[in-house]
């Protein structure tokens, strides 16, 4: 199939994607690139097409995949497609459109020994994209996204994670719902705080833990610091007040790791 007008009524639909409203409206999002297209065939995702711009044909990455991808509609499309398919600076010759799948809670709460990433309110697309890389490079078992954050599925967020949002279970809900039932199970509620006193590397991971994590101008909102178990600092030993949010939860998510795999 082809599609070489950019006023086509799918192509329409699919441009409005790059916007959070008609992702919500249609339960569907659209990813850039053949590297994030790969991971999305690889994982089995919810794939509804992938368009390849026809002058240059599907991409040799993806070539192989091409054929045995029978549920999955290839389209070609022209140059003009797929500039208005995109946000970036320079298309990517290939994207696709996929359909949204909401994640379990319930695994997370009864895994016996579960690590996972709860943000709130963080806004920033690049530091929640990082951050999903981040438990996915450790092996965490899942990301809590409440509410405030930035769209996991906007082009953004969905670069950033450089395809680790098809690898672990990102799940939205409401933390004042979603906090209280995690520590009914048994799960500790750690977080960042410069109130702390409590040394980071001096803090137990080994047992059922969830990384709770603020914005960077607000932190943690009241509601969600009123149920968190301990405050966790991470020390510094120069000069600067504070870390990124990203970058903080990659140190906490890695001393984890450490205790838990390599101690």
């Amino acid at each position: 199939m082809q599609i070489l007008s950019p006023q086509n009524a799918r192509v329409k639909e699919w441009a409005g994607l790059l916007e959070k409203k008609y992702r919500d409206k249609h339960n569907k999002y659209l990813i850039e690139g053949i590297h994030l297209v790969q991971e999305a065939l690889k994982a089995n995702a919810d794939i509804e097409c992938i368009c390849y711009e026809i002058e240059s044909g599907i991409p040799s990455e993806l070539n192989g995949v091409a054929s045995s991808s029978l549920d999955v509609e290839w389209i070609g499309v022209s140059g003009a497609v797929i500039a208005k398919c995109s946000d970036a600076k320079t298309p990517q010759p290939v994207f696709a459109i996929l359909r949204k799948v909401g994640g379990s809670l319930l695994p997370l709460l009864q895994k016996g020994n579960s690590l996972v990433v709860v943000l709130d309110g963080i806004q920033d697309p690049g530091n929640v994209g990082t951050i999903i890389r981040s438990a996915d490079a450790v092996g965490a078992d899942g990301v809590i996204v409440g509410a405030g954050c930035a769209d996991i599925y906007g082009p953004k967020v969905l670069r950033s994670t450089m395809g680790s949002l098809f690898h672990l279970p990102v799940i939205h809900g409401n933390l004042s719902e979603i906090l209280p039932q995690a520590k009914e199970h048994g799960i500790s509620l750690a977080g960042t705080s410069l109130q702390a006193a409590q040394n980071c590397y001096a803090y137990d991971f080994k047992g059922p833990v969830w990384l709770l994590l603020g914005s960077e101008a607000k932190g943690l909102s009241n509601e969600v610091r009123a149920l968190m178990d301990d405050g966790l600092i991470i020390p510094m030993r120069g000069q600067a007040e504070s870390l990124n949010v990203a970058m903080a939860a990659s140190i906490l998510l890695f001393e984890a790791q450490r205790q838990r795999y390599f101690n």
